[in-house]
């Protein structure tokens, strides 16, 4: 599997400089990035090696893609042309969108197509976050509260203008997002492990296990502003059954859509309670279950922190109770049969 990387965030937020600075990067070599538009993105010309219409070779070894219509044909033709001895074989992807762009289908089409889930592995969704202007931003722009809300990995940018440290910012964008971490970027420079790192499974477990009890406090639910946004979390002591949790997953399709932004999960799962099973999910769209050999602590827990717009935290837990209930007594009379 070829890990995907994508770095999103609003107008002015710095994508440019930090894309930039990775690309010149040798730590960043054997890496395809798509790009919207070459233009947007100011390479300097002692970077290029080479260049065509909708391709630019780097002399660090990286691959700079124009986007030709929609991300899945985009990536089936850097595969295409990579088997073809067309282009340099690369081992990971970065996908940059732009300012106003809405990061969630790109993370749909990494999830739904058949051809793109079989080949790529969606890693890590990486927000940038200016420091001067990111409190009002998000605060004003849906888009960017979005961006954020859905982000493993948030990056301060442009601190250095300020005096200090914005603790407002940061408390108000680890609210929007309390299960991501965020990084400051000095002078625009960021490290390439930011944007990939070890297994994203093994990894995101390891994030979830991190959450203080308040992100995981099943009677606390953070409302916002910008467009309604709501951070809460489902903590259990006991195992869901496997059946139980694809109903789950299913009803949560169905009843929240649009309005899930992003769902991350650490869950013990009662037929195999020593390996704990990963699950992320974008709107009504679920990756497949990515199971761990053990747990990354002595808490055994299940964990779930649910991200959207909208979302009900009582509706959820019912319709949880509802279906491992259901589960419950049709085992109990096949038993009896």
């Amino acid at each position: 599997m070829i890990p995907v990387s994508v770095i999103t965030g609003y107008l002015g937020s710095g994508k440019t400089t930090i894309l930039k600075k990775l690309l010149a990067h040798d730590d960043f070599r054997d890496t395809a990035v798509i790009i919207n538009e070459f233009g947007e993105i100011g390479l300097d010309h002692d970077l290029i090696e080479t260049s065509d219409e909708d391709l630019v070779t780097l002399k660090t070894g990286c691959l700079c893609c124009k986007m030709r219509g929609d991300l899945v044909e985009t990536l089936d033709n850097l595969l295409t042309r990579r088997e073809a001895g067309e282009i340099a074989p690369f081992k990971r992807v970065v996908i940059e969108t732009s300012g106003l762009a809405d990061p969630i289908p790109i993370l749909q089409g990494l999830m739904v197509d058949e051809t793109a889930a079989q080949k790529f592995e969606l890693q890590r969704v990486v927000t940038t976050v200016d420091a001067v202007h990111g409190l009002t931003t998000t605060a004003r722009e849906p888009e960017a509260a979005k961006q954020v809300a859905v982000a493993d990995r948030l990056v301060l940018t442009k601190s250095d203008q300020l005096q200090q440290h914005d603790d407002e910012l940061s408390a108000a964008i680890l609210e929007l997002n309390p299960s991501t971490r965020l990084i400051v970027a000095s002078h625009g420079a960021l490290a390439p492990e930011v944007v990939f790192g070890s297994d994203p499974s093994t990894e995101q477990a390891a994030r979830l296990n991190d959450l203080t009890e308040i992100a995981f406090s099943s009677t606390s639910e953070h409302s916002h502003a910008n467009g309604s946004i709501q951070t809460f979390a489902i903590v259990r002591d006991r195992p869901i059954a496997a059946v139980a949790l694809t109903l789950f997953l299913e009803a949560l399709a169905d009843h929240c859509g649009e309005g899930l932004l992003r769902m991350k999960g650490l869950i013990c799962i009662d037929e195999t309670p020593n390996q704990p099973a990963v699950v992320h999910g974008v709107q009504h769209v679920f990756h497949p279950l990515a199971w761990l050999d053990d747990w990354p602590s002595d808490d055994h827990r299940t964990r779930i922190v649910f991200i959207g717009r909208n979302l009900s935290e009582a509706l959820i837990n019912a319709l949880l109770r509802a279906i491992e209930i259901e589960v419950g007594e049709f085992a109990e009379e096949q038993s009896q049969t």
